[in-house]
């Protein structure tokens, strides 16, 4: 029953995404609020057809950590696409930092410009470096919530991936609050895999970390913070902890923030 549920789930998903990107072509020539407002609705019917076809819900907790006014960065773990399709349901108008190469794909990368997303030339580090500072510093003026993923690419649950230096920059820089968003995911919507399992995701919004600390400690904080909550949820839903490699810088004790 799995099997035949993740198929016609995933089916449906690409052929619903598919006319979505065409039926909101409209939104290339809109105000931007007017297009944002569109990603909302098509995000919104994948929230249907989740619960729908596979039992599949999600909950929120700690949205009160999130500064009611003004920019802020938050540091998302990354275990699946799925989260990247809630982004603007969890949050008003957030700028995602994201890989260049992702404005190349037909229609979709169009969106993604006219969003006015933040994207990266990973492959020249000057000026990936510049272009991000440039675009964050952009975006903190338009009063935007920064999402960006510290690891720098999706992670498999149980693996563990080094944090970039990235979003310790924006923060040196910006001088605006860290929030770190944990998540489980991965357990339901598993990287590279077919299956879509049933159950209740869960993304948990911690404690912001202030501006003003060296960037060293706030990407510190950032980590263990992040590590220890995601590990609590994933294990919470039956999931195992991270395999932190033996030459891993070790972890604090708790979570700080």
């Amino acid at each position: 029953m799995l099997v035949l549920r993740s198929l016609v789930f995933n089916i449906v998903f690409y052929i619903w995404t598919a006319i979505s990107c065409v039926g909101l072509l409209w939104g290339l020539v809109a105000p931007h609020r007017a297009m944002i407002w569109g990603i909302r609705g098509y995000m919104r019917s994948l929230v249907f057809l989740e619960r729908t076809l596979i039992g599949l819900k999600y909950e929120v907790r700690g949205r009160e950590h999130m500064p009611k006014h003004g920019a802020f960065l938050v540091g998302a773990k990354h275990q699946s696409m799925w989260e990247t399709m809630k982004l603007h349901l969890l949050m008003d108008d957030p700028a995602i930092v994201l890989k260049k190469e992702l404005t190349y794909i037909p229609i979709w990368g169009w969106y993604a410009s006219k969003a006015r997303m933040i994207a990266v030339d990973r492959g020249k580090r000057g000026a990936a470096i510049q272009s991000l500072l440039r675009g964050a510093r952009e975006r903190v003026a338009e009063g935007r919530p920064i999402v960006i993923f510290p690891q720098g690419t999706r992670t498999a649950v149980g693996a563990w991936r080094p944090y970039k230096v990235g979003i310790a920059l924006l923060y040196q820089n910006l001088n605006v609050p860290i929030v770190p968003m944990a998540l489980n995911s991965g357990l339901f919507w598993p990287r590279h895999k077919f299956l879509r399992r049933p159950g209740t995701i869960t993304i948990e919004f911690l404690p912001p970390i202030p501006p003003g600390l060296p960037k060293e400690e706030a990407l510190k904080r950032l980590e263990t913070a992040l590590e220890t909550a995601t590990d609590r949820l994933v294990m919470a839903a039956g999931g195992p902890p991270t395999d932190r490699p033996a030459n891993a810088p070790p972890l604090k004790t708790q979570a700080t923030a």
